[in-house]
């Protein structure tokens, strides 16, 4: 699939990663609607672009918001053929810490957002999907999710975070297996230390320091280059049930 025939359905595409995603897309000639809940960035970021572009404001966690999205985007596009998730959050926590035991709600906020709502979104887009004709290769669709190296080698505190990074890793390939059938391929990217909203606050001699942790190149990933990988996989159609870790090599510590 070529990124100027493809109509996107990116979450978190306000900003980080999904924004330098949607930019992508529409720079080469795709479309995009981005679900995400800053509807203040969307809205400025919508301005840049004007019609390749749709927003509509979205909890991934819920049915009926993921619903509404989606129906909104088929009647922009008249179509569905990829779909990027990045939208996640990463609060930290000890299982026991300083202020007690870690907040069970907490745990299961992260599990609701970055796994249940990947799925939630999964399982829903497919189905829109399935009513694609076929490209020329047998291609109805492409959907593409982000986990994490946490999935791998989270650090203490990320016990919430690596087990939902982990559960998106661990529903690649099945779900890559059952879609195979209608033509659609499934992904997961785990980005190591990237340059997202979550590293922004922090001093810039605290980002070189995290960006020396890396074996090559020795900073922080551009999420440019996520988009770029996004790229890659839309266009190789051998690219399915995969997760590719996209880290400069390197292997968190354990803090």
């Amino acid at each position: 699939m070529l990124m100027k025939d493809s109509l996107a359905v990116i979450t978190g595409g306000a900003s980080g990663l999904g924004e330098a995603t949607a930019r992508k897309i529409m720079e080469e000639g795709g479309k995009v609607y981005i679900l995400d809940l800053n509807g203040e960035r969307s809205s400025a970021f919508k301005k840049e672009y004007g019609d390749s572009m749709g927003y509509v404001e979205t909890d991934v966690t819920s049915e009926e918001s993921v619903k509404e999205a989606l129906e909104r985007a088929l009647e922009a596009f008249g179509g569905i053929n990829t779909v990027v998730n990045c939208a996640g959050i990463a609060p930290p926590g000890k299982v026991v810490g300083r202020k007690g035991i870690h907040a069970l709600d907490q745990f299961s906020k992260v599990i609701e957002v970055n796994l249940i709502g990947t799925f939630n979104v999964i399982r829903m887009a497919a189905e829109k999907m399935m009513q694609n004709i076929a490209n020329e290769h047998g291609e109805k669709g492409v959907i593409v999710n982000t986990a994490s190296v946490a999935a791998f080698d989270g650090q203490i505190g990320q016990a919430a975070y690596s087990a939902s990074k982990g559960g998106v890793v661990g529903m690649t390939l099945p779900i890559a297996r059952e879609l195979a059938g209608e033509g659609i391929r499934v992904m997961t990217i785990a980005p190591g230390l990237f340059h997202t909203p979550m590293f922004e606050t922090l001093p810039e001699e605290a980002r070189q320091s995290l960006g020396n942790m890396v074996p090559f190149p020795k900073r922080l990933g551009y999420p440019s280059e996520y988009a770029h990988l996004v790229k890659s996989i839309l266009e190789n159609p051998m690219l399915n049930g995969e997760t590719i870790r996209l880290d400069g090599a390197i292997r968190m510590q354990p803090k």
